[in-house]
């Protein structure tokens, strides 16, 4: 079990190197430059902008494959996260992408339903996956992203995994 007078700094390197392992373990991930701002257990998916995720140069607008890749990537980080949080706050496991076989296994996606709402802007996007079901083979994510305000949603996404056995 980890030790409840931890340092503060001990505690969010673990966290920070389990994320870090998780997100390295996609090279597709890295090859978006999708990165993960964490702040305590939530996550905030930001994908900045680059001009290879252009779909049409006219608008110009993000591709929309561009756009339903991020918000799957989004989804199944969340979703490894959130299954992996309390045996990485005991202290039960700690991946770590530099030791092989350290990191937990990803679902496999099932379904995925994107909601275009608004052409994607030539800027930095933003995406949060909340966990809607969580079982021990399927779980059910919702995913909703933005990019200046976040009351101004340009797509979202329902997704269902099936969960990693064994």
């Amino acid at each position: 079990m980890a030790d409840r007078n931890e340092p503060l700094q001990q505690v969010k390197l673990r966290r920070d190197t389990a994320l870090k392992a998780l997100v390295d373990g996609v090279p597709y991930i890295r090859w978006m430059g999708i990165r993960f701002d964490r702040r305590g257990d939530e996550l905030t998916a930001i994908m900045p902008f680059d001009e290879k995720l252009i779909g049409n140069p006219f608008l110009p607008a993000i591709h929309g494959g561009a756009t339903a890749a991020f918000l799957e990537i989004a989804a199944i980080v969340e979703m490894s996260w959130v299954a992996m949080w309390e045996d990485l706050e005991s202290g039960r496991i700690a991946p770590d992408a530099a030791i092989p076989d350290t990191t937990p296994r990803l679902p496999k996606t099932i379904d995925f339903t994107v909601d275009y709402l608004r052409s994607g802007l030539p800027r930095d996007a933003y995406a949060r996956a909340r966990v809607v079901r969580s079982g021990r083979r399927y779980a059910s994510v919702h995913v909703e992203a933005w990019q200046d305000n976040r009351a101004k949603l340009f797509a979202q996404a329902t997704a269902h995994f099936l969960m990693p056995q064994g």
